[in-house]
Formats: C-alpha cells, structure tokens, sequence
C-alpha cells in the first residue's frame, strides 16, 4: 500500500498546465474576435459615411444637370468638365466596389485583419481626396453657370431694347411710307394734269386728222404720217407734224417743275408681215426701233431736252388688231406718243 502511494505522488499531473493552455487559446481567439469586431464596426461605419457622400454627391450632380439642361447653348466647356466629374464619380464607385470586397475578405481572413485595416483606411483617404475634387469642381460649375446667367440676362435686355428700337423704326417708316404715297400721288395727279393739257394742246395743233388718234394715255399716229413702207427716214410731212409735237414739249417742259421726272415715250410698232429682201433692216424690231429713234432724234433737234426722251421698239407684238386685212395691217403700222414718268 505505502508503495503504491509512492507511486502516485511520483507520476506528474498534466491536467493543470493542459488546462492553462487552453484558457490561454480561448482568450486569445477572444480577443481577437474581439478585435476583428471592433474593427468590423469602425470600418462599416467609415463605409456608412462614404455611402452617405456618395449619394450626396449623386444629388449634387442630378441638380447641376437639371441646371445645365437649361443652359444649353453655352455649356459646351461645362459638358466636359461635368465629364470629368463623372469619371471621377464612376472612379470613386469603383474604388467604393473594392473597399467593399476587401470588407467581404476580412470575414475569411481574420489573421490579416491589422493590415487590411491600413489598406481600407489608406482607400478611404484617397476617396475623400476624390471627393474633395469633386466638390471643388461643382463649386466651379455653380460659379460659371451664375456667370451664364448673367449673361442671359443681359443679352434679354438688350434684346428687348433692340426691339423697341425697331418697333420705333417700323412707326417711322409707316409714317414716311405714307408720306412717300402721298407725295408720289400728288406727283402723279400733277402730272397728270400737265398730260391733260399737253393732250389738249396737240389736239388743238394738230385738228382732227383721221390718222391721228387718241387711244387712252397715248396719241398715235399711223407710220404713214411719218415713212414710207418698209423706211426709217422722216417724211417731209412728217417733220412738220413733229415741228408741232416739239414746241408743244418745249412749252411744257418750262411749266412742268423740275423735280417731277417726266419723259415723253416714243413707241414703234410694225404690222406682222415680216421683212423681207431688205438692205437695212432685217427684222420688225429693227424697223420698229429704227423709226422710233428718228423720231427722238428729230425731236432733240428741235430742242426738246434728250432727257426727256425715250425710244422704244415693239416690232409686231403689240398690235391694236389682230385681223389679217390691210386695214388691220394700217392700224398696227403706228408711232404712238406717251407722256410718263421715267
């Protein structure tokens, strides 16, 4: 008995240091859980604030596009700041992404958690500095579209004066407008007046011969007064029905007043026969304008002003009858004598 309890007392007792050792483990993992969960904390709530950032910036960005949506023809350099702010927006998103993963690695990889913390805090940094630069742009962004602004503002008003100047200028130019008809009415009954009585007098002059007439603002006169078929040469007869006609213009250009532009019109006009085997004309046109300018010519040598006098040619196109009789032939065949304005 004594042996055995010699025995005894001899062997050594592991229990107690087994015990210890694995007191001293579960603390440890306690603490470390400990560690990882405080850890865990400060980083959501680190995570939390930026998500809070984030969305303000967000918000900040939707109102600075809803402001340059109403800024459109001058936000060309804005567009691509506001790129810019996107790209970086995308970029912190980006970055936001990563933090988040290595959080979800912290959960697998507790033993690295000390210096994964350093990364997060190191990623949390540069976001905020992306933030900051973010901020700052849209602080430039507020400022030029203030700037834009101002400038609408200021173009409006003087758009608005520009139109008043010009609803001004359209009064004065009604208003002189209708001075202008007035004027030009009262020169045209004027002269109208001095037709009259030129058409009066040449009545009185020249009688009542049948190849002369009165044809509404116009006196003609058949070609046979003045050539012979198929001539432009004065006939001595015509010459003195022109002597006439002449010191009628004299007498009426010294009564007509000088600011109203007057001109008497000489008109040739042929039949429609054409011309045929002629040496110096080879058409009506010629003839017609031919006869037309040795009448004006005619008239400048008896001093009637060549200012006031124009030559035209009409050939066979204005006919006053269009049958195919001699006597129609006869009508159209005439130099007619206008009294107009230039």
């Amino acid at each position: 008995m004594a042996l055995a309890r010699a025995r005894r007392e001899s062997a050594f007792n592991y229990w107690p240091g087994f015990v210890d050792a694995l007191s001293t483990l579960v603390l440890s993992i306690v603490f470390l859980l400990s560690v990882f969960l405080v850890v865990q904390f400060f980083l959501s709530q680190e995570v939390t604030g930026k998500d809070k950032a984030l969305e303000q910036l967000n918000a900040k960005i939707a109102e600075l596009n809803d402001l340059l949506s109403l800024e459109k023809l001058g936000t060309i350099n804005l567009s691509d700041q506001l790129t810019q702010v996107r790209a970086g927006l995308a970029s912190a998103e980006g970055e936001r992404d990563r933090i988040k993963g290595l959080y979800d690695g912290l959960a697998g990889a507790g033993n690295d958690a000390a210096s994964r913390a350093g990364e997060l805090n190191k990623a949390l940094d540069s976001e905020k500095q992306v933030s900051g630069r973010a901020l700052a742009q849209i602080e430039v962004l507020n400022q030029q579209i203030s700037a834009l602004r101002r400038q609408l503002a200021a173009l409006e008003e003087a758009l608005q004066a520009s139109e008043k100047r010009d609803q001004d200028s359209q009064g004065r130019i009604v208003d002189l407008g209708q001075r202008l008809n007035v004027a030009l009415a009262q020169r045209v009954q004027e002269l109208s007046r001095y037709r009259s009585e030129f058409f009066g007098r040449l009545r009185t002059i020249l009688g009542n011969r049948p190849d002369v007439r009165i044809v509404g603002d116009r006196f003609v006169f058949q070609s046979e007064v003045f050539f012979d078929t198929g001539q432009a040469q004065l006939l001595p007869e015509g010459r003195a029905e022109l002597d006439k006609v002449g010191a009628a213009l004299i007498e009426l250009d010294k009564q007509i007043p000088s600011e109203i532009a007057w001109v008497l019109r000489v008109d040739g006009h042929t039949d429609i026969r054409p011309i045929t085997n002629s040496p110096l004309f080879r058409s009506n046109w010629e003839l017609s304008s031919a006869r037309a300018i040795s009448v004006v010519q005619y008239l400048i040598s008896l001093g009637v002003p060549a200012q006031r006098l124009v030559a035209a040619g009409f050939a066979e196109f204005q006919p006053l009858d269009t049958g195919n009789t001699e006597e129609a032939y006869r009508r159209n065949r005439r130099i007619e004598l206008k009294l107009t304005e230039r």
